[in-house]
């Protein structure tokens, strides 16, 4: 097995690479079209052929070119959103690389059709986990959705479940279930109308003010 971190300081993103090294075939989750030449040095480099491209959100409507650039690494895009030259994965499919196996999970909450990818140990979840850290969109888009899916989906998993989390800004690159369950600030010790009205605010906060009309 081989897997490889890729953090963007400046924005906080994380991108990651699985791979089967023996059969020298890999996934990437959640890449960025603005890394492609490191993306495609990463699996020349261990000469690896690239099985599938797996997204937990996509913000696409803000970055327009971002399909265009990732399909230039010449796998399948999968992703929860339909989209020209995707295709949609749900809850409980299972996408094979080499000898491994990733299980998708239906994660909404940060956009309408999140998904995680679990992966033997560790399940990668985006934005699901750190509300607020999205570069692209601060807040979730349904959180009544975000709170089952990490209530439902995350919590109900083994203590020692690693889980990578797709923004670094305020959080660590990988905790576990247990921590999460224990710490996390907007799922640990709140209720559910508690979380709703913190994501509320979130959004009210990025939102622009209504102007006003003049009156004449």
């Amino acid at each position: 097995m081989y897997f490889r971190i890729i953090h963007d300081e400046t924005s906080g993103e994380m991108s990651y690479l699985l791979a089967d090294a023996d059969a020298r075939e890999a996934v990437l989750v959640d890449p960025r079209g603005r890394d492609l030449p490191l993306l495609q040095s990463l699996l020349a480099e261990r000469d690896l052929r690239l099985r599938w491209v797996l997204r937990t959100h996509q913000h696409d409507a803000l970055l327009p070119q971002e399909l265009a650039l990732l399909a230039r690494l010449g796998a399948t895009i999968r992703q929860g959103q339909d989209a020209l030259g995707v295709q949609t994965i749900g809850q409980g499919d299972l996408l094979a690389f080499g000898n491994e196996v990733v299980t998708v999970l239906a994660t909404p909450g940060h956009t309408e059709a999140c998904r995680s990818f679990a992966w033997r140990d560790r399940v990668f979840c985006g934005g699901l986990l750190d509300v607020d850290t999205c570069p692209h969109q601060p807040y979730p888009v349904a959180p009544e959705a975000q709170w089952d899916s990490v209530r439902q989906r995350v919590f109900t998993l083994a203590d020692e479940t690693l889980l990578f989390v797709g923004h670094t800004r305020h959080a660590q690159a990988v905790t576990t279930v247990l921590q999460q369950r224990r710490w996390n600030p907007f799922f640990a010790g709140l209720s559910r109308d508690e979380f709703l009205t913190r994501a509320a605010t979130l959004r009210h906060a990025t939102q622009p003010p209504v102007q006003a009309h003049a009156i004449h």
